[in-house]
């Protein structure tokens, strides 16, 4: 299928689970209470622009598949979270590319839950270069 590697998901798993990477919040909202979550808008703000502006609806897989997929040889339990990636206009495929520094004000907005802002820090001990593409 679209975007499944060998090996565990390849690049659509592993790039969301490194470790900082994924800030959840303002909250963790029960699938029972999203009228529908195939069309809640989704923003990126970074430095209080505008950089992504979609919606679920345009997802490569809708909710119903990613489940259904993922249950195939994952058991999914209760409050089971799921990560799915980002909307187009990603900073690395801009022209000039755009990449996070130290300082940076990172907001995601999901219409109807809520925004999580969070400010980009230098690792300790970490790569000084932010220009990865991973």
């Amino acid at each position: 299928g679209k975007g499944r590697g060998k090996g565990g998901g390849g690049q659509w798993c592993r790039s969301k689970c490194f470790d900082t990477f994924a800030p959840l919040g303002p909250a963790l909202v029960p699938g029972g209470s999203v009228a529908n979550p195939n069309d809640l808008s989704i923003s990126t703000e970074l430095n209080g622009k505008i950089m992504q502006k979609s919606t679920t609806g345009d997802m490569v897989f809708s909710v119903a598949e990613l489940i259904s997929f993922l249950s195939q040889d994952t058991t999914l339990l209760p409050g089971t979270v799921i990560l799915t990636g980002t909307p187009e206009g990603v900073g690395f495929t801009r022209d000039p590319p755009v990449y996070l520094s130290a300082g940076d004000v990172v907001t995601i907005n999901i219409g109807g839950i809520g925004s999580l802002t969070n400010v980009v820090v230098q690792a300790d001990g970490g790569a000084k270069d932010n220009s990865s593409k991973l």
